[in-house]
Order: structure tokens, then sequence, then C-alpha cells
């Protein structure tokens, strides 16, 4: 191939729609979590950030996750309801971990880049 460059593009391009088309299919409550886990790590997106070490420190992981899950317990003390924290906190962690890899590999177009 001569010009490779613009096939990467497209690439990348198929991979981000396929990613958000994928993630439009979440539950509305992991929707819900996924809003204010973003909100969250768009605060921490700046350089030398914990969320671009080489290898995040699990217990800064279990932090953010708390600190996800206090702002959850805090919307949801509007609306009464028995919510199971525990496993919302294990949910809220995974997605977290989600959003965390898809931060780390967007480049300044918002591409991802793998």
């Amino acid at each position: 191939m001569a010009y490779p460059m613009p096939l990467f593009y497209q690439e990348q391009d198929t991979v981000t729609r396929d990613l958000e088309y994928l993630q439009e299919m979440y539950p509305a409550e992991a929707k819900k979590y996924q809003k204010v886990i973003a909100e969250i790590l768009d605060r921490l997106d700046y350089e030398g950030s914990m969320i671009y070490d080489e290898y995040p420190d699990k217990w800064q992981i279990y932090r953010l996750t708390r600190v996800v899950v206090e702002k959850l317990q805090q919307d949801e003390s509007a609306e009464p309801g028995q919510q199971d924290w525990n496993r919302i906190s294990e949910f809220v962690q995974v997605l977290l971990c989600g959003e965390i890899y898809k931060k780390r590999h967007m480049n300044q177009n918002g591409v991802l880049k793998f």
C-alpha cells in the first residue's frame, strides 16, 4: 500500500463509532453511572494525572470509585429507594476502568488509538 495512513484513520473512526454505538445500548442505570464517571474523569484529564500513569494504583482506582459512588448516593438521596451499594460500587469500578482506558487511548482529535 502506497498510502496506508488514510485507511488507518478510517479504521480508528470505525472503532470510535462502534464503541459509541455499543455504549448507547447500555441500560439506563449504566448510562447514568457513566455520565457521572465521565464528569469526574474530565476533571482528572490533565498531564500527570493518575489516570495516565503507566500502571495506575489500585487504591487510587478504589478511591475514585468511592468518589463516584458518593456522588451517586447524593443524587439518590433525592429519590427514595433501597440500593445495594456494594454491587453498584463493583459495577461503577468496571465502568470506571473502561472509561479510563478510553481516555488513555484517545488522541487530541478525539479518535481512539490502539
